[in-house]
């Protein structure tokens, strides 16, 4: 199974916030936020802080999809 995390993305155009935004009101780093941006795993620390500025919970920034290797099978 695989991350996907365009339903953070997409809370963020629905707030008006930029990524940019997001990393500065959380203090993450610009390579964790490339992190997310390639739907890459990030650190229950970071989703947690995510979470907090977003006021919202990991089911509205998180989802968990299929493997792309597992597709091609």
């Amino acid at each position: 199974m695989d991350v996907c995390y365009n339903k953070l993305f997409k809370l963020l155009i629905d707030k008006g916030m930029k990524k940019a935004d997001l990393r500065r009101s959380t203090g993450i780093s610009p390579n964790t936020l490339t992190k997310l941006s390639n739907h890459e795993y990030v650190s229950m620390e970071v989703l947690v802080k995510i979470c907090r500025v977003l006021e919202c919970d990991f089911g509205d920034i998180v989802e968990i999809v299929p493997s792309k290797a597992k597709e091609q099978d």
